[in-house]
């Protein structure tokens, strides 16, 4: 039986549909207060029957740090796709991010190497990537401390894993780049969508990776079946500049495009805005200074290495983006 983490999130659920679309043996851990009708909205993008594969999931409650449900959770299971991440830019979060990212991670490694479960893959990041100004980013970049609160944890857990595959674990790493896909309009790119659908003045000049989420799914699962271990991957199909994304997201949804470029003096001046927002109104930052580093970062990642192991055609950036944004419509 194989068992998914965060199957509530945007991979985890693509990842779901996808193995019990082959009729795989599934179990699925959310937590007490996860909602599930996200993963049935995805399920119905792809399937008129997707009630009955939404059944085919045995979700079970627990936490990844709650070792107690974890026990429970392991039991037959002989693979695990550990999705499961808070995302967050806000040093506020960055005690939370710990508990789940690094914590949890290595209870999972922890657990998975007592239950003797045979294969582990870890759904990491290129926020966990170091950094190579004016050359292609690869998987053996530097890592070098940031600001960014949610690069730091993401790069710590992996170092659990590492820990676990020098302990005997056969776990794989995939870092995918900016991952477009449907059905979660308020997290990651969907919230992007969301936020250009109403109506955008700037837009920010940085460069990054994007792949589709289907794509991040039968990677993951190909390495998974292939049995590569003890590496890790990669996962962009295309670079594109923000600015690109934005235009490409504007035709689909039949809207003006932003022609002002947001320099750093406007985000920083957005920045103490909002901070004052947040202190006179008692609400929660949008904007953090690992925000403002990563709209106008520009960087170039490569996917040689997955290439070269794997054979693999991605889907094209454009193409991701018209489906995403035809289901958003829907919504």
């Amino acid at each position: 039986m194989i068992l998914v983490t965060g199957g509530t999130g945007l991979v985890g659920c693509h990842l779901l549909y996808s193995l019990v679309n082959e009729n795989k043996k599934v179990r699925a851990l959310h937590r007490k207060n996860s909602k599930t009708d996200s993963v049935r909205k995805v399920f119905s993008y792809y399937s008129k029957d997707y009630k009955k594969l939404f059944d085919k999931i045995e979700w079970i409650e627990g936490d990844i740090n709650d070792i107690t449900s974890l026990d429970v959770a392991f039991q037959n299971i002989s693979e695990i796709y550990h999705c499961a991440a808070f995302i967050s830019f806000s040093n506020q979060d960055f005690n939370a991010m710990k508990k789940i990212n690094v914590e949890g991670t290595a209870n999972m490694v922890n657990t998975a190497i007592d239950n003797k479960v045979d294969k582990f893959c870890y759904v990491s990041t290129i926020a966990a990537i170091g950094e190579r100004k004016n050359m292609l980013i690869d998987e053996e970049c530097e890592w070098k401390e940031n600001n960014n609160p949610y690069s730091k944890t993401k790069h710590d857990a992996e170092l659990e894993v590492w820990r676990g595959i020098s302990e005997g674990l056969n776990a794989v790493i995939v870092n995918p780049g900016v991952i477009i896909g449907s059905g979660y309009w308020k997290r990651g790119s969907g919230a992007f969508i969301t936020q250009i659908s109403r109506g955008m003045n700037y837009f920010p000049p940085g460069k990054t990776g994007f792949i589709c989420v289907k794509d991040v799914v039968k990677i993951m699962r190909e390495l998974m079946d292939k049995n590569i271990f003890s590496e890790r991957f990669l996962l962009v199909a295309e670079n594109w500049t923000q600015k690109d994304f934005i235009y490409s997201v504007c035709n689909y949804l039949n809207l003006k495009s932003p022609i002002k470029k947001a320099s750093k003096s406007i985000m920083i001046l957005g920045l103490i805005l909002d901070a004052a927002r947040s202190f006179f109104l008692n609400k929660r930052r949008r904007l953090s200074s690992a925000i403002i580093k990563s709209s106008h970062s520009k960087n170039e990642y490569s996917n040689k290495k997955i290439s070269s192991v794997l054979n693999y055609k991605f889907t094209m950036v454009e193409k991701s983006i018209k489906v995403t944004c035809e289901n958003f419509k829907l919504n």
